[in-house]
């Protein structure tokens, strides 16, 4: 078992990353230096400390952030809480490289997303992918995406298989574009007209 000897906070070879906590981009000097005692090899990590937010990010032996950063865009204007912290949630997860968790996120935010547009609660799965479809919530293009999220998050629920990270990415990047059209697109374009029409 390999044992971490840590020296006092100092200054240590600089880095450059994004904050997990705060999602701030840095570049620090300031925190920790640790080396395996238990290494015939110098294997050196390190614990940073953000400059802005003043928490602590660990960098492994081979460069892996912890925690990493929140992956995907921030979407305005969700009118739906219950949407709005789903998404984020799957976000969260994919910061901490909980990819089959992201894909399940993101599988039920299509559900979320149809209740929060009229579906009925308690539908099937597939039911609510229907009801999106036949409302027009999904582009004609975009169908393909939706199907891609199904099918994954089918795949991450019902069968023996652990979700890569392109899969989550993926899926977080078409679920923030669905998100956008259905949500913030809108809002945007409402508060253009009334703010064209005010005299």
């Amino acid at each position: 078992m390999s044992t971490i000897n840590w020296e006092q906070l100092s200054s240590i070879s600089s880095r450059k990353y994004v904050c997990g906590y705060c999602n701030n981009p840095l570049a620090s000097n300031r925190g920790y230096f640790g080396h395996d005692t238990n290494s015939p090899v110098i294997n050196n990590t390190f614990i940073y400390i953000c400059h802005q937010c003043n928490k602590p990010t660990f960098f492994d032996i081979s460069g892996n952030q912890t925690p990493c950063t929140t992956y995907g865009e921030e979407i305005n204007d969700i009118s739906s809480e219950e949407v709005a912290l789903l998404y984020n949630e799957a976000r969260n997860c994919m910061g901490r490289r909980a990819y089959t968790a992201v894909v399940l996120c993101c599988r039920k935010l299509l559900m979320n997303i149809a209740v929060s547009k009229g579906a009925k609660k308690g539908l099937s799965f597939i039911e609510y992918v229907k009801y999106l479809s036949d409302q027009n919530y999904i582009p004609p293009d975009a169908k393909d995406w939706v199907d891609h999220i199904r099918n994954k998050g089918n795949e991450a629920n019902h069968e023996i298989s652990i979700m890569k990270k392109e899969d989550a990415e993926d899926l977080i990047n078409f679920i923030g574009t669905l998100l956008k059209i259905i949500y913030e697109f809108p809002s945007v374009i409402k508060q253009r007209i009334s703010g064209a029409q005010k005299p």
